[in-house]
């Protein structure tokens, strides 16, 4: 008996995990998508709300199988990996029930979107990637940190009297100078007017450009990079093992048989020999 259910728990997670099976939950997360959008739209729901609502919850309907059938396939080895995790709490906020409390949470049923990541394996290397470059990017979060905190105390002394809007604390100077950083109106909106007062502030902003725009925010792209590349590179070696490795075995079957071959030879009997006709000569 367990063996049978060890075979069709077998069978279903390999009905569950092939890619046919994981291109129809790709088709549906991608109609559902396009229907959660048109919810939005006022004309459409108008015209085709209760068919919307209606298709959102068919779609809901097949993500809520899935993962009961990955859950029955694998058991507690679904909560082995992370990405069953993720999809398992992005199915459980869409069944929130649609009252007040959970109002927002209903919004976020649009996150069934990003269930593609875990279909995608280009998209899911990418997200491990950045997720294995996080504790590298500690130093440099602090880094920019400390930066920002210097040259906000500067920003505050230097400018807040004058600009008490933009400077005139730590906190709305921190706010001020992270829009410089961005680069978002941080010449005609921030630095200019700072200019026809303090002409020379120019000392001031341009080196804080240079040292986290162009410098340390580049070095979170650096760290990503380098993640994304390492990640590839395990994958490849990886593969190569696996390639490797089946065709040691592959080579091993092969000796095996040959061998089985031949201890079957040696146990044949070795056919009878036929027997000679003499034929005896005339005497002259």
């Amino acid at each position: 008996m367990q063996a049978v259910l060890s075979n069709g728990r077998g069978r279903l997670e390999a009905f569950v995990t092939s890619p046919p099976f994981e291109r129809f939950i790709i088709g549906v997360i991608l109609f559902n998508a396009v229907t959660l959008g048109l919810e939005t739209v006022p004309a459409a729901m108008a015209r085709f709300g209760p068919l919307l609502l209606t298709l959102d919850s068919l779609a809901l309907a097949v993500f809520v199988v899935e993962i009961t059938l990955k859950l029955v396939a694998m058991g507690f080895r679904f909560f082995r990996r992370g990405w069953n995790i993720f999809d398992l709490t992005i199915v459980l906020i869409s069944l929130a029930p649609a009252s007040e409390g959970f109002a927002v949470l209903r919004a976020f049923r649009i996150l069934r979107v990003l269930r593609l990541m875990t279909l995608l394996p280009s998209m899911r290397n990418v997200v491990e990637a950045m997720l294995r470059a996080i504790p590298g990017m500690g130093s440099v979060v602090a880094l920019l940190g400390l930066v920002f905190y210097v040259f906000s105390v500067m920003a505050t002394k230097l400018f807040g009297a004058n600009f008490p809007e933009w400077f005139g604390s730590i906190g709305s100077s921190l706010y001020s100078l992270f829009q410089v950083m961005t680069l978002e109106s941080w010449s005609m909106g921030i630095v200019r007017p700072v200019m026809e007062v303090y002409p020379l502030a120019w000392l001031f902003f341009v080196p804080f450009i240079l040292l986290t725009t162009f410098a340390v925010l580049n070095l979170f792209i650096a760290i990503i990079v380098n993640a994304m590349t390492e990640s590839h590179s395990e994958e490849v070696t990886a593969q190569a093992e696996q390639s490797h490795a089946d065709h040691e075995a592959l080579v091993a079957e092969i000796r095996e048989l040959r061998r089985e071959l031949a201890s079957l030879r040696e146990r044949l009997p070795e056919p009878a020999a036929e027997p000679s006709s003499t034929t005896g000569g005339r005497a002259d």
